[in-house]
């Protein structure tokens, strides 16, 4: 004899007591009764999955809360780069534009390119920086005291942070050189 189950609001001919009356009420009124028997999970795993749904709900509330807090700083809808060099290099423009920082596209991939091949995680371990214990690092090949002093706020506080690197580096150049786009050798 084949034995169908239930899953929410359909009537089967087992698993009565999971779905309870109002269930078979509701699936009744709402002419799912005829529906294709599938299987059923066991009680513990259907309660699991139930308790899961919050904390999924409430993940995409956060998150949906995040954007929307974003378009309100800004006015606009909350863009999202993709997590590669155009991504990074336009996230950074984006926020360069915000804070009046000089630069353009093509001048700031020309120095990541030189620079560090445009790997976030390079590390410069020979030049005099290394030597005296700060070694550069990330795409433009910072050091640590040029990034603490032209971080910009809003960026993540971690100097191989793509985004951020190039912010800042960007942010030192402008003072130095007036733009990243007179940078053609190391800085």
């Amino acid at each position: 004899m084949r034995t169908t189950t239930l899953i929410p609001r359909r009537i089967a001919t087992t698993g009565i007591t999971v779905l309870g009356a109002a269930g078979i009420a509701t699936a009744a009124l709402t002419g799912t009764a005829h529906a294709a028997p599938q299987t059923a999970k066991p009680a513990h795993q259907a309660t699991a999955q139930a308790a899961a749904k919050p904390a999924k709900a409430d993940d995409k509330a956060d998150k949906k809360a995040d954007k929307k807090a974003e378009k309100k700083d800004t006015g606009k809808k909350a863009e999202d780069y993709p997590d590669n060099l155009d991504g990074w290099i336009r996230e950074a423009m984006s926020i360069m534009k915000k804070h009046g920082i000089p630069g353009s596209y093509d001048g700031i991939k020309r120095n990541i390119i030189r620079e560090s091949g445009g790997d976030p995680g390079a590390v410069n371990d020979w030049d005099i920086n290394a030597q005296k214990g700060i070694p550069s690092k990330g795409l433009l090949q910072v050091i640590q005291p040029t990034f603490d002093q032209y971080h910009v706020k809003g960026t993540a506080d971690k100097l191989t942070d793509p985004v951020a690197n190039i912010v800042a580096a960007c942010n030192y150049a402008a003072d130095r050189y007036g733009t990243m786009d007179n940078v053609d050798s190391a800085y």
